[in-house]
C-alpha cells in the first residue's frame, strides 16, 4: 500500500554535524585539521589553479579570433511560417508565444528553406535575399525591425 512505504533500512543517513563536541568524533577541529589554508575561513585555492604551475588553460595554445560584440540570430525558416493563417502579422514576439522559437537571442533571422505559401506580414531583425523574395512572392510584406 501507498501508505506503507518507507525507505530501505540504512537508505537514509543522517548529515555529519561538525563542531559539536569531542563525543560526536567531529568536534574542535570540526573535521579540517590543525591550522592550514584549508582550515581557515574561505580557505582553499581558486577553481583551476594549480598550485603555481601554470595552469592547463594557460598552457594551451590560442587561436582564431572571438568577436565580443558577435549577434547571434534565432533562425526562423519559410516552412516554420505556414503555421499562420493568411494576413497574420509575424513578429519575435508570435514566434516565441507559437512555441516556433524558444526564444530570440540577438534578433530573428529569417532563411528561406522550405516554401511559403500563405500571405503574411513578417517583422524580423534580419532576412536573406531569398527569403525576402519568396515573402514577397506569395503576396506578404517585409518589414526590418
Amino acid at each position: 500500500m501507498l501508505n506503507e512505504l518507507r525507505p530501505v533500512e540504512g537508505a537514509r543517513k543522517a548529515r555529519k554535524r561538525l563542531g559539536r563536541g569531542p563525543g560526536s568524533g567531529t568536534g574542535k577541529t570540526a573535521g579540517k585539521g590543525t591550522k592550514g589554508q584549508l582550515a581557515r575561513s574561505g580557505g582553499g585555492a581558486r577553481p583551476g589553479f594549480e598550485g603555481g604551475q601554470i595552469p592547463f588553460f594557460q598552457r594551451l595554445p590560442k587561436r582564431g579570433f572571438k568577436n565580443v560584440n558577435r549577434k547571434e540570430f534565432s533562425v526562423v525558416n519559410l516552412s516554420d511560417l505556414n503555421l499562420f493563417n493568411d494576413g497574420e502579422v509575424v513578429t519575435p514576439e508570435v514566434l516565441v508565444a507559437r512555441n516556433i522559437l524558444k526564444k530570440t537571442q540577438s534578433g530573428v533571422k529569417v532563411l528561406a528553406n522550405g516554401t511559403l505559401e500563405k500571405k503574411l506580414t513578417v517583422k524580423a531583425n534580419v532576412f536573406s535575399k531569398a527569403a525576402e523574395a519568396a515573402i514577397v512572392q506569395a503576396g506578404g510584406t517585409v518589414e526590418v525591425i
